[in-house]
């Protein structure tokens, strides 16, 4: 009886070890061992790589990136992240594992502002999002809507008649710029302008929630969630006062239109109009939505929240980028006085100084493209493009887990030495004729060149946008010959990024214009 208890313990350390063993074997033999995450720096016991988070910038990261390689991993308190920096990782990523990563984070902050994910950037993956696609892509900013783009013609010629009054004169291109990218947004949107008091008030809502939007996107929350509560950034105070001042902009908005309903189709029907057909939380709206919903061959249901999170989608993302495109083109171009000779030597020859750009000019104008491409690679009007891992996944060896923030570095993709050659150069040449990338395109099918994303997140109003920066683009540098103020030369121009969502210029762009038309300008 005394020999029992040890023999029973050998045979237990013989099992154990046994079982050990074999789990080892097994796991080598069937893969069954877990994959590593992407390499990164250390992570800390419970803070992480909190000492990181002052690189947590498209510059700061990209050089993270150039230590770690194109999948770099960081966590922040309870917070995973991981960054692609390299064209290969962001194959993998965005066409390999497209479903997996059709998800956008958003932070607590950002689904408030949205009205819980009830807008179609911030929205999961499925049935809904699908159909919100589908209505932005064929509806709200197909070419076919005439009246978004009238809006760009029409403001595009306003912004020529503003740049004329300052002949000879300094003029704040970068701030009419805005102006005229904010009201193409508005026309389409909510069919006004940025004249009044109405449109001073919603523009002022705009504003204070694409800055909510920048502050609230990463915010101490996330990384310690019992911070909420404190609102130590004053963040939740602004936020309800935000949405209030949203809420009661759009719902005026909303019943004005319902008590003068157009068609979907007219040649003066904005975005909500177009998203009325789908409207279901008024009285008796019931048959009115099944009828015209059906006639658009959509399933889709939308309430007041769905529109007013989608407006502001629509202001906050269509503002930004194309009059950032437009002033850091303009910049490069004023830095390289050779770059923009060819330029406006090509308008000069395919259009002439006796008229002025028309729509049907742009296809003809293969250089200005040119330019336009190489812009969008130094300055993508979305550095830092966000996904969230929708499931577990495996990404070149490397463990994502399911809700891992990802992060495609379209900054550092774009000046990735193994992509393309002098990456720091503004050189337009490249993608034209005889050029490295000439059949190079920025749609999202090109994974070294993704300002837009690609696949099903890439950006359902590229079209509409590119056709703006095109054509203020062509107007600009055919209707004008531009210098730098009060004698500067062209390498003293600063090019310093300001921190945002899309890397505006740090400092307005101002410059002198001078007619070159033998016709008038507008």
């Amino acid at each position: 009886m005394e020999a029992w208890w040890p023999q029973c313990g050998v045979h237990l350390a013989l099992l154990l070890t046994g079982l050990i063993l074999y789990r080892a074997i097994s796991s080598r033999r069937y893969g069954l061992r877990p994959l590593p995450l992407p390499p990164g720096p250390r992570v800390l016991p419970f803070v992480g790589n909190i000492f990181y988070t002052r690189d947590m910038t498209h510059q700061g990261l990209a050089r993270l990136s150039a230590r770690y390689g194109g999948l770099l991993h960081l966590r922040v308190g309870r917070l995973s992240t991981v960054v692609v920096s390299t064209p290969e990782m962001a194959r993998l990523v965005l066409q390999v594992n497209d479903r997996a990563f059709a998800n956008r984070p958003a932070s607590a902050p950002i689904a408030y502002l949205t009205y819980g994910r009830a807008d179609m950037v911030f929205a999961q993956y499925g049935p809904f999002w699908r159909e919100m696609r589908k209505l932005c892509v064929h509806k709200l900013f197909s070419h076919r809507r005439a009246a978004s783009w009238a809006a760009v013609h029409d403001e595009v010629d306003d912004l020529i008649r503003d740049v004329a009054r300052y002949t000879g004169s300094v003029v704040n291109l970068g701030e009419l710029v805005f102006n005229m990218s904010m009201n193409i947004t508005l026309r389409a949107a909510l069919g006004m302008r940025n004249e009044g008091e109405d449109a001073a008030e919603f523009v002022a809502i705009v504003q204070e929630f694409a800055e909510l939007f920048v502050v609230s996107n990463s915010t101490l929350a996330d990384y310690v969630p019992w911070v909420a509560r404190l609102d130590l950034q004053g963040i939740n105070r602004r936020m309800v006062a935000a949405r209030g001042a949203l809420d009661r902009f759009i719902d005026r908005a909303i019943d004005e239109h319902l008590a003068h309903p157009k068609p979907v189709d007219a040649a003066d029907a904005d975005m909500v109009d177009g998203m009325l057909a789908f409207l279901v939380d008024m009285p008796g709206s019931a048959d009115r939505v099944s009828t015209d919903s059906s006639a658009h061959g959509s399933t889709l249901r939308l309430t007041r929240d769905n529109i007013k999170a989608t407006i502001m989608d629509v202001m906050i993302g269509g503002t930004g980028p194309v009059a950032m495109i437009i002033e850091w083109l303009m910049s490069e171009l004023l830095r390289d006085p050779e770059e923009m000779k060819r330029v406006q030597n090509e308008l000069a020859v395919v259009v002439g100084l006796h008229r002025q750009v028309a729509a049907g000019d742009l296809d003809e104008l293969p250089y200005l493209r040119c330019a336009v491409k190489e812009t969008l690679r130094v300055h993508p009007p979305g550095p830092l493009l966000q996904h969230e891992a929708a499931e577990d996944c495996d990404v070149a060896g490397c463990r994502i887990p399911k809700n891992t923030r990802v992060l495609i570095n379209v900054w550092a993709i774009g000046r990735d030495a193994e992509a393309w050659k002098d990456p720091d150069a503004f050189r337009p040449s490249r993608f034209g004729p005889g050029g490295h990338e000439a059949d190079t395109d920025y749609r999202g099918g090109h994974f070294h060149l993704l300002p837009f994303g690609s696949g099903r997140r890439s950006c359902p109003a590229m079209q509409l946008g590119m056709h703006a920066v095109e054509m203020a683009l062509a107007r600009l540098l055919h209707g004008f010959e531009w210098s730098l103020p009060n004698g500067m030369a062209p390498e003293d121009l600063d090019m310093e990024e300001a921190y945002g969502a899309t890397a505006p210029r740090a400092v307005r762009l101002c410059a002198v214009p001078v007619p070159r038309l033998s016709c008038p300008v507008v």
